[in-house]
């Protein structure tokens, strides 16, 4: 006697439910294992070698029967644990697949055997989970089918396990003929589902009250005001009233993937009209199904092979025609309806946006719209993507336009869809508290009157619904305001179990004849929904996850809206969508999340740098435009105007009547003037630009991509900062091949340029451009940045120490500093190519240039210009020690001239150098050319000191008061340091900040790292200098480029730096070698000098005395420069009135020059 089927005892919701999910897992799997084995890199490498070929044609010769003792299968033998090792994941998965399809049989038979009565508008969770289920078992039949090598898999593994173990393992007679079964798969399915086909045809049917009505073309769509908020004002904030609620954000792709699957294997019930017009509707919307992921069918040519397979099917031929014609009609129609479809949608949901945007509070009543529309729009992401990659082919004879399924304006599309998205995750408590007080207000009160009016009901079914009446008119507002967490699942759990309890044929309660219990119940459990399901319900209607299979669309797509200006401010949506990629993962298949993550982040990482990368390209050419602007308001662009005023008027005074049109040169402003203002110039373009770009990177504050978070403002920060770096030294325009560079207050007039666009970036994104210049700045004061490449502090550097300076010195009497400009001036002769030094070395482009580099920039400049002077003071060290006995004579000689003058021209006529050449210099000149040299790279270090005191006076006047202050008074400190050690430290931060010191301590660090490569006494070279230095100066009265200059105040060879080079080398050597002396050893300089100088007077040779006025002019400069030295000193030595004619003289000399 058998026993009545009892419906709770089947758990039939439970076993969809976990069915379904497997499912899910295995098509993940099986679409893993095709791709691996499609892909020859991937798959292990017996199965390709050429060794294998013969065991392989013995296993499937007769598959899945094989003769195991077979010679051929000698290879698999010695390869038989690395084969089962290799194969073991892709048998084991053909082996879950066997055994969910044995459920999935199961189940559908004890479905049959209880009679289940399907309906999607009342059972909607048993009718989509039952279609569901039917859906994922034929793709994954469909998609074993196609996995290449699966028969060698199969046998491989069996085979080696029959190797390993003595015998084959138990699965695989079943697995083998299953393989053989379902090849091709749809006609043994048909056969399977011919006594299902009884309950599988009201399901189907049932789709026919949703997918027509929503399956609708754009114009239709635009008409009926579908998803339009303000069509009917009155009723703005009205809770959307539908009897099939769930139904309505029902994805389109997945209904038609029913009604295609469903028919064909229910093909006999296509003879009905109304049964054809669903499946002419489903196939008409395109011709390519999605099985899984980015595998896909031809769905019209797999149906009609498919038909073709089917033997003695009367209809046969008509419905291969008509299927042959379904296709030509969806090839022509389908893209353009499409292609509508989404344009439609791009305004409704800027539309939702905007209002939602401004009114969030409409998300409770209005928040069933945002749901659908993240559905539609989501199925038309998916058809485009599927329908893009996989064009017509040749044999369908349909061309159609590349611009059918390019569509320019997606990522609007797809920005908008996140955008609803984060507006319902941002506003996801007023959601919480509308559907809160809903349930609990008025869907309780309908439950309770429609529990009341059932005039029969069993305890079970009495139970339950009370359950639901009690769980929902519980909840309150108090708990949303708490944060508690809701968790409806066990209801929406139990209306499941509930649904397949009373749609049995025998159910005590027949939900069918309860219809509007039925439609209650599904809307409360989509009011649950949206209080504690909120973010799988974005996800299971709004997920873009599809796009990590089509990543080489995705990225021309992110080109392609890089390329659009019109679609900048939607690009941020490429790298959000990277954060979906997880989503595509299952557990069953936990080997994929780590490639599918490491995927998601790299593409994450590109987007954001490319775009990053594309705004600073459009700052950069806004700031060129900008510099370039700037450049034409610089005082030297005003010369051609005034000289062209000066033309003007003077042809006015001549009364010169003819008049010459000359073009009007363009002034300043000029650009800024337009007629319309339509005319868009090409800085209208960048700013316009810039501000769709900025708003996409200021769009999200952090995007969350598989465990990490992307800061876009912190990647364009970044790139922001090497491209300032960038643009900084590439304005000074520094060729080392041709020795050219921008001045420094031209560089300076572009950085403040540039400088004052980048500030206007703030207006545009919130970001610290404070931050960028500290960062960024900085660097430019050292000789290399932090990426180590050279800055504007080094290559100004070299230039002013190896190019300007090295020209000054290596053409004597060209260039001359000038103590009256405080500049390095240019002396032109005929036939030379003209250099105007004090266009780069006059005090205002050395402040320029302070304010470029600061402080430490100057200092590094000042410290390599300190050590070409220690090279110099050892080559003069030298030479003392190689003259030691002479000097040592005139040291203590200098009151008896007879023996001074003859010692001194012993000393001229001395040549130490290699050279044999008779003209070749003698040791006092090699002296006085090393000093000069020493006293010009003196005067540009004291002009850049003057410029950058000058500088920080103006930017920190009060830190230069106490920086003063602290020079002259030496603060009297605690710790145990000599007063000499505490000034020399005090002097190191005044050296700094430009302030002179009587004894450079630059130079005092730069003299003691010298290497000391002989024994002599140090401080007695260092006073034998000074005697050479001395008896020495009165052959400058002998070159003719020795003529003190009035106008320039200096000598044209430049001698007048002996000065500065002889105070600034007394100090410091004095200082680090001997005991402090410095007075006195300049005492006796001044007495050796002017005993040299005062013999000149008793020469009468015309050619000794040629510039004898003008060397007497270097005893006044050097007491002028010496902090040590005074005038009655040098009077005591030197007789003033020599000096008072030798002024005359010059000056009357320089008067009469041309």
């Amino acid at each position: 006697m058998s026993r009545a089927m009892i419906p709770s005892q089947q758990k039939l919701a439970e076993k969809l439910t976990i069915l379904n999910d497997r499912g899910n897992g295995m098509l993940t799997r099986i679409y893993n294992i095709k791709k691996m084995l499609g892909n020859h890199d991937n798959k292990p490498p017996f199965l390709s070698d050429k060794n294998m070929e013969p065991a392989l044609r013995v296993l499937l010769r007769r598959f899945p029967q094989y003769d195991s003792k077979a010679s051929q299968l000698g290879i698999v033998n010695s390869m038989k644990a690395e084969i089962a090792k290799s194969l073991s994941l892709y048998y084991y998965t053909f082996v879950d697949i066997l055994d969910f399809k044995d459920h999935v049989v199961d189940l559908l038979t004890t479905i049959d055997a209880c009679q289940v009565h399907m309906d999607i508008t009342l059972n909607f969770d048993l009718t989509k989970n039952y279609l569901d289920l039917i859906s994922s078992y034929v793709s994954i039949m469909i998609l074993v089918s196609k996995v290449e090598d699966r028969k060698s898999v199969l046998a491989l593994f069996n085979a080696a396990h029959e190797f390993l173990h003595g015998k084959g393992d138990q699965m695989y007679p079943r697995l083998g003929q299953m393989f053989l079964d379902y090849d091709p798969p749809m006609k043994k399915l048909a056969e399977e589902f011919v006594p299902h086909s009884r309950f599988l045809m009201p399901a189907l049917l049932s789709l026919s009250k949703v997918y027509p009505q929503r399956n609708h073309p754009a114009e239709q769509m635009r008409s009926q005001q579908v998803l339009s908020i303000i069509s009917e004002p009155s009723k703005m904030s009205t809770v959307v009233g539908l009897d099939m609620i769930q139904c309505e954000y029902q994805s389109l792709d997945t209904m038609e993937k029913w009604i295609i699957y469903g028919l064909m294997l229910c093909y006999n019930s296509l003879s009905e009209a109304h049964v054809w017009d669903l499946w002419k509707t489903a196939l008409g919307s395109g011709y390519i199904l999605q099985l899984c992921r980015d595998e896909v069918l031809h769905i019209h040519s797999y149906i009609v092979t498919f038909f073709d397979s089917l033997k003695g099917y009367s209809h046969h031929n008509k419905r291969v025609t008509d299927v042959k014609e379904l296709q030509t009609h969806a090839l022509q129609t389908s893209p353009g309806i499409h292609r509508e479809r989404r344009k439609f949608l791009r305004s409704t949901l800027r539309e939702l946006s905007l209002i939602f945007t401004d009114q969030p509070g409409l998300l409770g009543p209005k928040g069933l719209f945002v749901i659908q529309a993240l559905s539609i729009a989501r199925d038309e992401v998916n058809w485009l993507l599927r329908h893009v990659v996989n064009p017509p082919g040749k044999r369908h004879n349909i061309k159609l336009p590349p611009e059918e399924f390019l569509d320019r304006q997606l990522p609007e599309l797809l920005f908008y869809m996140e955008e609803l998205k984060g507006l319902v995750k941002k506003y996801n408590q007023v959601i919480q508290r509308y559907y809160v007080q809903f349930l609990s207000g008025y869907d309780a009160v309908h439950l309770n009157q429609l529990i009341q009016n059932l005039a029969m009901c069993p305890e079970d079914e009495s139970v339950i619904l009370s359950s639901f009446y009690n769980t929902i008119s519980a909840v309150t507002v108090k708990q949303v305001e708490e944060n508690e967490l809701f968790d409806f699942r066990g209801l929406r759990l139990d209306w499941f179990r509930l649904q397949t309890y009373t749609s049995m044929s025998k159910a005590g309660l027949m939900l069918q004849d309860h219809q509007v219990l039925a439609k209650q119940m599904n809307t409360i459990v989509f009011h649950t929904k949206m209080v504690d399901y909120l973010d799988e319900l974005l996800i299971e209607t709004g997920d873009l996850s599809i796009y990590c299979f089509y990543t080489t669309l995705f990225e021309h797509q992110f080109k392609q809206c890089m390329e659009f200006p019109a679609q900048h401010r939607f690009s941020i949506i490429f790298p959000m969508i990277c954060g979906h990629f997880m989503n595509a993962t299952h557990p069953l298949c936990p080997e994929e999340r780590h490639s599918i993550g490491t995927t998601s982040v790299q593409y994450a990482h590109w987007f954001l740098k490319e775009m990053s990368e594309e705004v600073n390209q459009v700052i950069t050419a806004i700031c060129e435009e900008q510099c370039m602007l700037s450049y034409k308001l610089l005082p030297k662009h005003s010369a051609a105007l005034i000289m062209k005023s000066s033309q003007k008027n003077k042809k006015v005074k001549k009364g010169d009547k003819k008049e010459v049109k000359d073009k009007e040169p363009e002034k300043p402003g000029q650009e800024s003037k337009r007629k319309y203002r339509e005319n868009f110039t090409r800085m209208d373009k960048l700013h316009m630009a810039l501000t769709e770009l900025c708003y996409a990177i200021n769009y999200s504050n952090i995007i969350q991509v598989w465990e990490h978070g992307f800061v876009p403002r912190e990647f364009f920060l970044q790139q922001l900062e090497l491209r300032f770096n960038k643009a900084l030294v590439g304005m000074m325009m520094y060729n080392p091949e041709t020795n050219e560079i921008a001045k420094p207050s031209e560089l300076l007039n572009g950085v403040r340029a540039y400088m004052s666009v980048l500030q206007c970036i703030e207006n545009y994104v919130h970001i610290d451009i404070a931050r960028v210049f500290n960062n960024v700045l900085p660097q430019q004061t050292q000789p290399t940045d932090s990426t180590g490449e050279k800055t504007i502090t080094s290559n100004y550097t070299n230039w002013y120490l190896e190019v300007l300076l090295r020209r000054v010195t290596v053409n004597p009497g060209q260039i001359v500093y000038s103590p009256r400009y405080k500049a390095f001036v240019s002396i032109f002769s005929e036939g030379q190519l003209p250099f105007a030094a004090e266009e780069y070395a006059d005090i205002t482009e050395l402040r320029a240039l302070a304010e470029l580099i600061g402080p430490y920039g100057m200092k590094y400049m000042g410290e390599r210009l300190m050590l070409n002077i220690a090279s110099q003071v050892d080559e003069l060290k030298k030479l003392v020690i190689q003259n030691k006995d002479i000097l040592l004579q005139l040291r203590t000689s200098f009151d008896k001239p007879d023996t001074m003058r003859e010692l001194c021209r012993k000393l001229q006529k001395i040549k130490t150098s290699s050279s044999s050449h008779k003209n070749a210099p003698s040791d006092v000149d090699i002296v006085l050319m090393r000093m000069i040299i020493v006293g010009v790279l003196l005067s540009f270090r004291s002009l850049a000191q003057e410029a950058l005191r000058d500088t920080l006076e103006d930017r920190i006047p009060f830190l230069m008061g106490s920086i003063r202050d602290l020079h002259h008074y030496v603060p009297s400190t605690k710790e145990a340091l000599p007063t000499s050690l505490k000034q020399q430290v005090v002097n190191e931060l005044a050296s700094s900040a430009g302030l002179q010191c009587n004894v450079d301590p630059t130079l005092c660090n730069a003299l003691r790292t010298l290497k000391i490569e002989h024994a002599e006494d140090e401080y007695t070279v260092a006073c034998l200098l000074m005697v050479f230095i001395a008896v020495s100066i009165p052959k400058l009265a002998r070159t003719d480029i020795a003529a003190y200059k009035a106008s320039l105040e200096g000598h044209q060879n430049n001698a007048h730096c002996l000065a500065k080079a002889i105070n600034a080398l007394a100090g410091a050597m004095f200082t680090n070698h001997g005991p402090g002396d410095v007075e006195d050893r300049l005492k006796e300089f001044l007495a050796l000098a002017s005993s040299s100088l005062l013999r000149l007077g008793q020469e009468h040779d015309k050619e000794v005395i040629k510039n004898r006025e003008s060397v007497y002019l270097l005893l006044d400069q050097i007491v002028q420069e010496s902090p040590f030295l005074t005038m009655d000193l040098l009077e005591s030595c030197f007789p003033y009135a020599l000096l008072r004619n030798a002024y005359h003289t010059t000056y009357k000399a320089s008067a009469t020059e041309p």
